[in-house]
C-alpha cells in the first residue's frame, strides 16, 4: 500500500451535513422577499371601493385602473416585518394573553390529571376520541367560523395525543384539520357564507341544506384521514415524521400511573374550562365577540382557575408569564405572515392580481365558468387568507361575472367558500395556521408533507361538488 493511500485512510472523514427543514421565520421572510421582487414585475393598479348598506367595504366592479408603480425597495422588505407586526397586533397579543391564561391552567396540574383520567377511561379505545374532537371543532368552524379560537386547544390536544400513543401531528390535526374542514364547508359561517351572500344579494344562509351535506362529506373525509394515520402511528411510532421531536418533549408520560381520578379542585378547574368554551361559543354566535372579548374571557378563566387551584398571586403572575413565553414564536409568526400582505398592499399589486385572474375567468365557456371561479378563489386565498377579506375583495366582481356567464350567484358563493377554505390548512400566509404549528412545534414543511394527500382529495372533491352544484343544484 502506498504512503499516499495510508494517509488518505487515516484522514478523519468530515461528517456529512444533514439537511435541515427551514425555520418558519425563514420561510415567511423568503416569501416577503419574493413578493417584494414581484412588485417590480406586476403592474400597479387598484379598484375603487365603497361602503355598502351592511357597512362592508366592497370593490366596485369595472373601476380597475392603473396607478403609479410603487415597488418595495430593499429597506421596505425589512420594514414590512414591523408593519406586519403592527397589522397583526390584535391577534399577536390575543395569542400571548391566551397563552398566559393556559399557563396558569397548566400550573394547577388539573389538565395533567384530566389527561390521566381520559387515558384510563379510553384505554384501548383512544382512536375514538379523534372523531368526537374533530366533529366539535368542525361544528365550530361551520357555524361561527372558529379560527383564531382554536389556537389555545393546540396546547391541550398535542400532549394528549402523545400520551395516548399517537404523535403531535394527530394532536394538531384534530384541531386544525377539524376546524378547517368545518370552516371550508360551513353551512352558516357569518364571516364567509354570510358576507359573500350579503354582497351577492342572496338571503342570508340560503342553500343551507346542500351546504350541510357538503360539510358532512368534508368532515367525514378529514376524520377518516386522521384516524387512518393515527392507527398506523400507534402501531409503529417510529414511522412518524415527528417521532424524534415528540420523544424530546417535556411531557410526563408516567402520570397515568400516578393518578387516574380527578380530585374536587381539579374537577372544578376542568369545569371552569368547559364553561369558558361554552361562553366562547355563545359570545361569538350571539354577541359578535371577536379576539378582544375572547382574550378577556380566557384571562378571566386563568385568574379564576388560579385561585381555585390555591395558587398565590405571584404564582399566578409567574405562570402567566411562562405561558406567554411559550407562545412567543407563534405570535411573531402571525406578524411575519401579515408582512407578506403588507408588501402586496403597499406596492398596489393585490388588486392587479385580482383583475388579471377575474378576466381569465370571464373568458371561459359557460360550462367551465363555475370551475374557473373555484380555481380563481383557490389561488387568491394564498394571497388573501382572510375569509371575510377575500369575500369583500372578490364577490363584488364575481357576482356580476356570474350573471354574465350563466352561473347562479349561489354557485358563485359556493365556489368562493370552498376556494377560500381548503388551502387555509397549508398556506404559509395564514397566520392562525402558522401560529398553531409553531405552538405545536411542527415545522411547516413536515406538516405539508403529512397533509398534502388530504389537500389534493379536498380540492378534487371540491371541484366535483362545484360542478354538481352548477349543473344540478343551483
Amino acid at each position: 500500500m502506498s504512503e499516499e493511500s495510508v494517509l488518505k485512510d487515516t484522514e478523519p472523514t468530515k461528517p456529512k451535513k444533514k439537511f435541515e427543514f427551514p425555520h418558519v421565520f425563514a420561510i415567511l421572510f423568503a416569501l416577503i422577499i419574493i413578493t417584494a421582487v414581484l412588485s417590480y414585475v406586476i403592474p400597479a393598479g387598484e379598484y375603487e371601493r365603497e361602503v355598502n348598506e351592511a357597512g362592508e367595504t366592497v370593490v366596485v366592479d369595472g373601476t380597475y385602473h392603473t396607478v403609479d408603480s410603487n415597488p418595495v425597495g430593499f429597506l421596505g422588505i425589512f420594514e414590512a416585518v414591523h408593519k406586519g407586526m403592527v397589522e397583526g397586533a390584535g391577534i399577536i397579543f390575543f395569542i400571548f394573553i391566551v397563552g398566559g391564561a393556559f399557563g396558569i391552567l397548566n400550573a394547577t396540574k388539573a389538565i395533567e390529571a384530566g389527561f390521566a383520567s381520559i387515558s384510563a377511561r379510553m384505554a384501548g379505545k383512544e382512536i375514538y376520541l379523534i372523531p368526537v374532537v374533530m366533529v366539535l371543532f368542525a361544528l365550530g368552524g361551520g357555524t361561527f367560523g372558529m379560527s383564531e379560537e382554536t389556537i389555545p386547544f393546540i396546547l391541550i390536544l398535542v400532549p394528549l395525543a402523545i400520551k395516548m400513543g399517537f404523535d403531535s401531528l394527530v394532536g394538531a390535526g384534530m384541531v386544525i384539520v377539524g376546524s378547517c374542514a368545518g370552516f371550508t364547508a360551513a353551512f352558516m359561517n357569518p364571516f364567509t357564507v354570510g358576507v359573500a351572500q350579503g354582497i351577492a344579494e342572496l338571503p342570508l344562509f340560503s342553500g343551507m341544506g346542500f351546504r350541510f351535506i357538503v360539510w358532512f362529506i368534508f368532515v367525514a373525509i378529514s376524520i377518516a384521514y386522521v384516524m387512518i394515520y393515527a392507527n398506523k402511528v400507534r402501531k409503529r411510532p417510529e414511522i412518524s415524521m415527528m417521532y424524534q421531536v415528540d420523544q424530546q418533549r417535556d411531557i410526563d408520560l408516567s402520570i397515568q400511573k400516578q393518578q387516574q381520578k380527578l380530585n374536587l379542585r381539579q374537577s372544578l378547574i376542568i369545569g371552569a374550562l368547559i364553561l369558558t368554551i361554552i361562553g366562547l361559543a355563545i359570545g361569538v354566535t350571539f354577541f359578535d365577540w371577536y379576539i378582544m372579548e375572547i382574550a378577556g374571557l380566557f384571562l378571566l378563566m386563568g385568574v379564576i382557575v388560579g385561585f381555585i387551584g390555591k395558587l398565590r398571586v405571584n404564582q399566578i403572575a409567574e405562570a402567566f408569564v411562562k405561558g406567554s413565553e411559550d407562545l412567543v414564536v407563534g405570535g411573531l409568526v402571525v406578524g411575519l405572515a401579515y408582512g407578506i400582505l403588507v408588501v402586496l398592499e403597499d406596492s398596489n399589486t393585490i388588486d392587479s392580481i385580482l383583475f388579471f385572474v377575474s378576466n381569465l375567468v370571464g373568458q371561459l365557456p359557460t360550462s367551465f365558468s363555475a370551475m374557473g371561479m373555484y380555481i380563481t378563489q383557490s389561488l387568491l386565498n394564498f394571497i388573501v387568507p382572510s375569509g371575510s377579506g377575500q369575500a369583500a375583495l372578490t364577490m363584488p366582481i364575481m357576482t356580476p361575472l356570474a350573471d354574465l356567464t350563466g352561473v347562479s350567484r349561489q354557485t358563485a358563493v359556493f365556489a368562493f367558500q370552498l376556494g377560500d377554505g381548503i388551502s387555509n390548512a397549508i398556506t404559509p400566509t395564514a397566520g392562525v395556521l402558522m401560529a398553531s404549528l409553531a405552538i405545536a412545534k411542527i415545522p411547516w414543511v413536515k406538516w405539508l408533507k403529512w397533509f398534502w394527500p388530504l389537500i389534493v382529495i379536498h380540492y378534487v372533491v371540491g371541484a366535483v361538488l362545484v360542478t354538481f352544484a352548477h349543473l344540478f343544484v343551483w
